[in-house]
């Protein structure tokens, strides 16, 4: 006899709001997470565009901030600067949050276990193999939720390719900050990452930058970032944090025999910024049909309908997004300046403000090539590359 209909190993954000949706369903589920606690330690920016209210629960309380716009800044201090009239974005408590969500599970039937390492996972039979503990699991379903480094993933994947991201936690002492707008910074050496400051509050901000590179190399960019610029010059460290952001893979396995795929462990991150959060939602409803499905029909085989109907969702605007990174990584600070030249005089501030979105960029995109913006500050093959990818 199964432990459970469903195991979820990894109780972050995604692996919880998965977890409770079968929960409700009446499905008997089990929540793995390998840490003591739940939430810790911070490896987020936590800006999240303001669709999560209406993907998942989000109380008031987990929210710090609420920004309206960005200030964009190339290399040479060019600025476009870019806005809403209302919030579309909130600055999140990520670890409160991620508790919150795990609790919440729990309140709706799932069995929560902490301080459980999956070292192994059978995704033929569904047996599932914990660090220190005498038995297996086993489940009808086996869900990887456990990140980048995710074991799941591991049994049909090859290891995920990532990069590094450093973040401070910064007082602003006695400058005060435009809360209700972030500031982002490109910069070749970090393309296609960039610099961001997220404000907290008017005296405190968040300020980090992902990059294929390492961890030093990182800091002390983050280091010199703060010393030229005035506006943070005498800003104090609070807190430093650190970790690895998955890199989207396009080839990528999601689903296999009994398992399936979340989140950070499943490369459900964008590619232009890594951020995955709203895609993790989105896909934690469209694997919780999939599952219901399957587990009420009695056929397993129905569980390739997740990667089916993922792909729908996602296809086309991930592969747009992996141009318009692909576009970063190829331009060097002074092409960077060049566009942003180009930007302004062609009226891209006011295109941005009202078709920009922080998830969903095709319909920016797309709108810059019927304006004939895109060619002019990109050389005519990209343009058409990117063009092509609408026929």
């Amino acid at each position: 006899m199964n432990n459970y209909d469903i195991a979820v190993v990894g109780a972050g954000p995604v692996g919880s709001t998965f977890a409770r949706y079968m929960a409700e369903e009446g499905f008997k589920v089990g929540l793995m997470e390998r840490k003591r606690k739940i939430g810790v330690p911070l490896q987020c920016a936590g800006l999240v565009g303001k669709k999560i209210k209406r993907l998942n629960v989000l109380p008031d309380e987990f929210v710090l901030n609420r920004v309206c716009g960005a200030h964009l800044h190339s290399p040479s201090g060019e600025v476009l600067s870019v806005a809403k009239k209302k919030p579309e974005a909130y600055v999140l408590d990520r670890m409160g949050y991620d508790k919150f969500l795990a609790e919440l599970a729990v309140e709706n039937g799932v069995e929560l276990l902490l301080n459980h390492k999956v070292v192994g996972a059978d995704i033929k039979t569904g047996d599932i193999r914990v660090k220190n503990q005498e038995k297996n699991i086993s489940t009808n379903v086996i869900v990887g939720a456990d990140g980048y480094s995710s074991i799941v993933s591991g049994e049909f994947n090859p290891p995920s390719k990532t990069v590094q991201a450093a973040q401070y936690l910064v007082d602003m002492g006695s400058n005060v900050l435009e809360s209700d707008y972030v500031h982002l910074y490109v910069d070749s050496r970090i393309s296609p990452g960039f610099i961001w400051v997220i404000p907290v509050s008017e005296s405190t901000a968040r300020i980090g930058l992902f990059a294929s590179a390492g961890y030093r190399e990182l800091t002390e960019i983050l280091d010199g970032f703060l010393v030229k610029n005035e506006k943070f010059r005498n800003a104090s460290v609070i807190k430093k944090y650190h970790g690895l952001i998955p890199v989207y893979d396009p080839k990528k396995m999601i689903q296999k025999d009994r398992a399936l795929l979340l989140g950070d462990a499943a490369s459900q991150v964008k590619p232009t910024t890594g951020g995955g959060l709203i895609m993790g939602f989105k896909c934690a409803r469209i694997a919780a049909a999939a599952t219901s499905n399957a587990l009420h029909e009695g056929d397993i085989g129905l569980l390739r309908n997740y990667e089916r109907s993922y792909m729908k969702e996602y296809k086309n605007e991930l592969r747009i997004q992996i141009e318009v990174r692909k576009i970063f990584e190829s331009m060097s600070n002074e092409e960077l300046d060049k566009m942003f030249l180009k930007l302004e005089k062609g009226g891209a501030e006011a295109m941005i403000s009202k078709y920009g979105d922080m998830d969903t960029q095709s319909p920016l995109i797309k709108q810059m090539l019927k304006s004939g913006l895109l060619f002019s500050i990109l050389p005519g093959i990209l343009t058409r590359r990117i063009s092509n990818l609408w026929k």
